[in-house]
């Protein structure tokens, strides 16, 4: 079990109470759901994004939904999917697609969907493919206080 030291820096120094639970290995956030027994719609997916000028923003959504990057966009902001090359530089200290969903610790800014906040509790990714970061909400909008909240994913 491997927490990205970023993310245990960023959770002592905000004094978040959380969890960690393991899990055996998984290659996507809604299969680590899956083989942890969590409720997919409490895991926290994040996707990086560029706007091809050197800015990246972090955008976080539930693993069992898609991100709408027509609702990402703002004005005149053009995001794209980053490249994995880009993503590993970022998060030096987590294995490549298992990036937690806490953006402010790494310099980037976050936009988080609503269907996370009005969640109980949330997990993420710790930085590995065998485990995550389990915390009640209050203590994740804390962790990132600075995170916009705002619809990301399509109504279903």
């Amino acid at each position: 079990m491997h927490m990205a030291a970023t993310v245990q820096r960023s959770l002592e120094r905000a004094q978040i109470q959380f969890d960690i639970v393991p899990h055996p290995h998984s290659e996507s956030s809604l299969e680590s759901a899956r083989v942890a027994s969590v409720p997919a719609e409490r895991l926290a997916k994040s996707v990086i994004l560029d706007d091809r000028k050197g800015h990246y923003l972090m955008a976080v959504v539930p693993a069992n939904r898609h991100l709408d990057m027509s609702m990402v966009c703002k004005g005149d902001e053009l995001w794209q999917l980053s490249s994995e090359s880009d993503i590993a530089s970022l998060f030096k200290d987590c294995e490549l697609g298992a990036v937690p969903a806490v953006g402010e610790p790494y310099g980037m800014n976050m936009r988080v969907d609503p269907l996370l906040t009005r969640q109980q509790d949330i997990y993420f990714e710790a930085g590995d493919h065998e485990s995550l970061v389990h915390m009640s909400t209050e203590q994740f909008l804390k962790l990132v206080p600075r995170a916009e909240v705002c619809e990301l994913c399509p109504q279903t």
